[in-house]
């Protein structure tokens, strides 16, 4: 049956004492599905005797979607997204089988559940620490790991987006927090920043580990008093959106074969097209969900508006807000440059030190981030300006009206958005290395530079450069080279990524590696 020719139908589930209302494609009637009568196909993914095989038929009622969403019963799906759904979905997890068996069968894009690596680095700080925080941008994952570790340990779960449960922590933090359950999830818990002197009192009098996992979509480590107050009480875990690996499900190599200094020679098929795919995706899970790239673009133009208009008045009062989104789009155009306040603030009637402002807020919630300079006592002329870089390509190319064609396209700022694609895919990968990893950039006077300098410790240091060529020649090396001369003993290995075919060695220490090696392990 063609995709266009689907009718959703009214099911109801005869399951007794229990009436649900499910649909299913093609029916000419309702239909009960008990146990024994649950379509064979479904049957095939759950064990015999699941009650899961009860969802075979998703609970939804097609006219409810079809009236709350515009979707008639002829549409072929391609606008109807997981999160039109949800207020749909019945308070039952086995449901979520049938859904996603049903919505396959519908040819929909269905949102699937990536591996996150960093939820062992989770589980090792609640084993020894009393207050965890996991924080990140809106929408990465972070509630959905914190309930995922949460669960399985008996954590129960409290939302301060619910403005019952924020006004009751913002009245009384003390008192609050002294009726929590013994373990709890306390999720978005920037926007009661008086809670955190609440939590240090609740740890001091009992210090047992794990007692409270935080979850934050603004940057407490920018605001000095919060992150204090918990110092030496709280572990930090930085969630991003979706690595590459993540995606991939493939547990990366690419970190550790940098700073062993190895590659293999080897050939793989370039990337092309595909690396533009990629970049313009992003890594939000909720985007990648849709179903096409104008609706991945749709969700990110929505995302950034609400963040501007939500989290950032949380946090601060402005009198110019329609700034942010203008300067988030022009940052977006300097990504991967060095930053320059003056160029920001041109297009504005504010001074500099108010745009440089603007700017930390915009780091503070995760949209933007500052590379720093890499330094040497060895080099004396080296340029001490950060590095700007937007925190997710999808944004960024959604801001600048760019889809994978225009990028592909447009050599001069797919090279810019590639740079922060592969700084930001290797801060993602190195958010749940083992050891510590400090992250730079390197140029001197002489126009020689470095994209990514990964330092470990004071003992290893290795250097990425980006080009979106298909091409490497020895020039592309005289950066590397001169951090090698600085660096010394401690230089572990040069790496030019290139959308090319051979990984190949430039010299010792030196070599060219197409940039797929960063997300697959073969």
């Amino acid at each position: 049956m063609a995709r266009e020719d689907l009718v959703l139908r009214e099911v109801v589930n005869l399951t007794p004492g229990i009436e649900q209302k499910v649909w299913i494609p093609g029916a000419d009637a309702p239909v009960g599905l008990p146990d024994d009568q649950a379509d064979p196909r479904v049957a095939a993914q759950v064990e015999p005797g699941d009650p899961g095989l009860l969802a075979a038929t998703a609970a939804l009622r097609a006219h409810e979607i079809a009236q709350a969403t515009g979707v008639d019963g002829l549409h072929p799906l391609d606008d109807l997204q997981i999160a039109d759904l949800e207020p749909f979905i019945w308070p039952n997890l086995n449901l979520a089988i049938g859904l996603e068996y049903w919505l396959r069968s519908a040819g929909m894009n269905f949102a699937h559940v990536y591996p996150r690596f960093a939820e062992p680095t989770l589980a090792e700080a609640l084993a020894d620490t009393p207050v965890v925080l996991i924080h990140g941008p809106r929408q990465c994952g972070k509630t959905t790991l914190a309930q995922a570790v949460g669960e399985a340990r008996g954590y129960s779960y409290f939302s301060l987006d619910d403005e019952v449960t924020l006004a009751a922590a913002t009245a009384d933090p003390i008192g609050f927090v002294g009726d929590l359950p013994e373990r709890v999830i306390l999720d978005e818990v920037q926007r009661a920043p008086g809670i955190f002197a609440a939590l240090k009192s609740a740890v001091d009098r009992n210090r047992v580990p794990g007692r409270f996992l935080l979850t934050g979509s603004a940057n407490v480590l920018l605001v000095p008093t919060l992150a204090d107050s918990l110092a030496g009480r709280m572990g930090i875990i930085r969630l991003h959106p979706l690595a590459q690996c993540e995606l991939a499900e493939s547990p990366p190599r690419f970190l550790e074969r940098l700073l062993a200094g190895g590659f293999k020679t080897r050939q793989v098929e370039r990337l092309g097209q595909a690396l533009a795919e990629r970049i313009a995706a992003g890594g939000y899970p909720p985007a990648l969900a849709r179903s096409t790239p104008r609706r991945r673009q749709a969700w990110y133009r929505d995302y950034v508006e609400s963040l501007v208009q939500r989290d950032v008045r949380n946090l601060a009062r402005i009198a110019s807000f329609d700034v942010l989104p203008r300067l988030l789009t022009l940052a977006a155009g300097q990504t991967a440059r060095l930053i320059n306040v003056s160029d920001l603030a041109s297009p504005f009637q504010l001074s500099r030190p108010t745009i440089r402002d603007y700017v930390t807020l915009l780091e503070r919630v995760f949209l933007l981030e500052e590379l720093p300079p890499w330094h040497s006592n060895r080099l004396r002329r080296l340029i001490k300006t950060p590095k700007l870089h937007l925190t997710d390509t999808g944004v960024a190319c959604t801001l600048l009206g760019l889809d994978a064609a225009a990028l592909h396209a447009d050599r001069a700022v797919l090279g810019q958005l590639l740079e922060t694609f592969v700084f930001q895919e290797l801060r993602r990968q190195a958010s749940w290395h083992e050891d510590e990893l400090r992250f730079h950039h390197f140029r001197d006077k002489d126009g020689a530079e470095v994209d990514i300098v990964l330092e470990r410790g004071a003992r290893q240091i290795a250097g990425v450069e980006v080009k979106a060529s298909a091409t490497v020649t020895a020039a592309d090396f005289r950066g590397l080279r001169k951090l090698k001369e600085a660096a010394g003993k401690r230089f572990t290995a040069g790496v030019v990524l290139y959308d090319g075919e051979t990984s190949a060695p430039f010299g010792e220490g030196l070599h060219a590696v197409p940039i797929r090696a960063l997300w697959e392990t073969t």
